[in-house]
C-alpha cells in the first residue's frame, strides 16, 4: 500500500487534491516521493527535497466518536519515533517535541504536517534519513550522519506499519494510552521552553506536558499555567 513517485510538487497537496476529487484514499495507503519540488512544513516553511530522505503522506478518515483531529499530529509523531527506533535501536537522545517534531538532542530529524479536506486528514511526514537540510532557525540531523544509514523503502515499510497500528488504536478509543506513550517519548516535563504564541507573543516557562486534548501546557514564572493551542516551541534547557 505504498505508492512511490520519482518527483512531485508535494505529496500532501496530491492527496488533498485526490480527496477533493472524491478519489478513494484508503487508510494505510501512502504516497512517497523520491523528490518534492514544493514540499512544505508548518507555518509555510519549505521542506527539503533531499534525495534518500523519506517524504510521504497518508490519509486518516474521521469517524463519529473519534478523538479530536488535532491529536493525530501526536499519533503520527509517536509512529515516527517508534519506526526510527525499530530500525536504529542504538540511537541516543531521540525525543518528540510538541506538536509535531522528532529531535535528536535539539536537532530536528523529522517533521509532520496535517491538512484537512472534509472528513479526511492528510498526514505528511518528512524524515532526514540520508541528509539534513540547512535551516536558518534550527539545527538539523540525519540518521546517516548519526551513523544509522537506512534505506528509504525500509523506513517507509516500518513507518506504514507503526502508523496503521497507532491509527487503529486511535479510532478504537485508545487516545489516552497513546497520549501516555507520546509523553514518555517527549521532552521532559519541567524542561525550559520558549513559545512563540500567535495570541500572546514570545513566552518562556517550563513545559507542563499535554492535556487530554493534546494541548501543550506552559508553566510561567508567576505560577500560572497557560494552554498553548498553536505555536512553535523551542527547547531552551
Amino acid at each position: 500500500m505504498i505508492e512511490t513517485i520519482a518527483e512531485i510538487g508535494s505529496t500532501n497537496a496530491a492527496l488533498l487534491a485526490r480527496l477533493g476529487a472524491g478519489e478513494g484514499n484508503p487508510e494505510g495507503a501512502w504516497l512517497v516521493a523520491d523528490r518534492q519540488s514544493a514540499g512544505r512544513g508548518r507555518a509555510g516553511r519549505s521542506w527539503s527535497d533531499g534525495f534518500g530522505n523519506f517524504m510521504g503522506s497518508t490519509v486518516a478518515h474521521l469517524r463519529s466518536g473519534d478523538p479530536l483531529p488535532q491529536t493525530l499530529a501526536l499519533v503520527a509523531g509517536l509512529a515516527a519515533h517508534k519506526a526510527v527506533l525499530a530500525l536504529a535501536p542504538g540511537l541516543a537522545d531521540l525525543q518528540l517535541k510538541w506538536p509535531n517534531d522528532l529531535l535528536v538532542g535539539k536537532a530536528k530529524l523529522a517533521g509532520i504536517l496535517l491538512e484537512r479536506q472534509g472528513d479526511g486528514v492528510v498526514v505528511g511526514i518528512g524524515v532526514n534519513l540520508a541528509q539534513a537540510p540547512d535551516l536558518p532557525d534550527r539545527p538539523t540531523a540525519s540518521l546517516a550522519g548519526l551513523g544509522h544509514p537506512l534505506t528509504r523503502d525500509a523506513f517507509a515499510q516500518a513507518l506504514a506499519q507503526e502508523w496503521l497500528w497507532a491509527l487503529t488504536r486511535w479510532h478504537q478509543g485508545e487516545w489516552a494510552a497513546l497520549r501516555q506513550e507520546w509523553c514518555a517519548r517527549a521532552h521532559r516535563v519541567g524542561s525550559l521552553i520558549s513559545v512563540n504564541d500567535s495570541e500572546h507573543g514570545l513566552l518562556m516557562g517550563a513545559f507542563g506536558g499535554i492535556d487530554d486534548n493534546g494541548v501543550a501546557l506552559l508553566r510561567l514564572a508567576d505560577g500560572a499555567t497557560r494552554a498553548i493551542h498553536a505555536g512553535d516551541i523551542d527547547l531552551v534547557g
